[in-house]
């Protein structure tokens, strides 16, 4: 359920966590001063997220304010920073995509090349509640516990998050994954892994790429998960095991022709209809369990964190409040 929030809050300034790299900052700050003089809000915090944290501390800062909003200005990786610690409270978050794929914001159907509309929504949007995941790690008996929006990719996947230049990627956006997909799908090493859904029977596959959503939609309009609703309550789960070079390609062109599809009724219809591809296995629900023989990469929306031996990945419907356009 949306609602303009601007004057329900006491609270009246904005804490801008940014990611200084991607970010625009001189126009970024004249469009947040702008608005805040517009619609009559305290001057705004501002917060430089480090690549030592993706922005943890920044997001800790900003919230320690008690914010009306926490303006997010990066990619997915500096929103899945922020959204790890303020899901936990009451705080909204507003997008001002200024990243590479920006894949939350584009499966919210938000606009990613208008700096000053995105910081416009920021001031006298609506709420909108989100599902966010959480991912309990393991590896060789070390934990650890992480947030993410997006999501979740082990194999190909956590691969282009850990051997695409930084450089290269932003200096020519989602083409620099080219080379690491290339590179891994000439491998086409597959893994052998045991899994379960919702505390259910066990089951034991071989994946080359396990990706565990809360969005299906990935850049360059390819649709990786059909079923995924990002507030829906569900997880989606993609296993790709493809036999060789042609089940990679029956594998692109079904994203590419998904993506199209998806953008009318008839080609959804048409598409819901269509037969199940034996590379792509899909699984739903709210808990996702994974063990592996060895450890693999994982990435959560973007970042690399390390391999992993197990997961188990939850998700907490309606566990994050964002600030969309108002158009109740």
């Amino acid at each position: 359920m949306r609602r303009t929030y601007a004057r329900d809050m006491e609270r009246r300034h904005a804490a801008v966590v940014y990611n200084p790299v991607k970010s625009p900052l001189d126009r970024l700050r004249r469009a947040v001063d702008a608005e805040q003089l517009r619609q009559g809000w305290e001057e705004s915090r501002w917060f430089p997220s480090s690549g030592e944290d993706a922005g943890r501390r920044a997001a800790e800062d900003a919230l320690r304010g008690e914010p009306a909003v926490v303006i997010v200005a990066g990619g997915d990786g500096t929103l899945r920073a922020v959204a790890e610690l303020a899901h936990e409270g009451s705080i909204p978050l507003a997008l001002v995509p200024t990243g590479t794929g920006n894949l939350l914001a584009r499966n919210l159907g938000l606009a990613v090349n208008d700096l000053e509309r995105s910081v416009r929504v920021a001031f006298t949007g609506g709420i909108r509640a989100v599902d966010i995941a959480v991912a309990d790690m393991e590896l060789d008996g070390e934990r650890s516990r992480h947030a993410f929006v997006v999501m979740a990719g082990i194999g190909l996947d956590a691969e282009m998050a850990r051997d695409t230049n930084p450089v290269v990627k932003k200096r020519i956006g989602w083409l620099a994954y080219v080379t690491p997909i290339a590179r891994s799908i000439i491998r086409n090493r597959q893994f052998h892994l045991r899994y379960r859904v919702d505390g259910g029977h066990a089951r034991s596959t071989r994946a080359h790429t396990v990706i565990v959503g809360n969005c299906g939609m990935l850049t360059g309009n390819m649709l990786l998960i059909p079923a995924a609703v990002v507030d829906d309550g569900l997880l989606d789960v993609v296993m790709m095991r493809p036999g060789n070079g042609f089940g990679w390609a029956q594998i692109g062109t079904r994203l590419t022709l998904q993506g199209i599809a998806h953008r009318s009724r008839a080609g959804r219809r048409m598409f819901q209809r269509a037969r199940a591809l034996p590379a792509l296995a899909y699984a739903q629900g709210r808990q996702f369990e994974v063990r592996f023989d060895t450890a693999h990469a994982i990435e959560l929306d973007g970042d690399d964190f390390g391999s992993i031996t197990s997961a188990r990945i939850t998700v907490h419907p309606a566990g994050l409040r964002l600030v969309v356009p108002d158009r109740a």
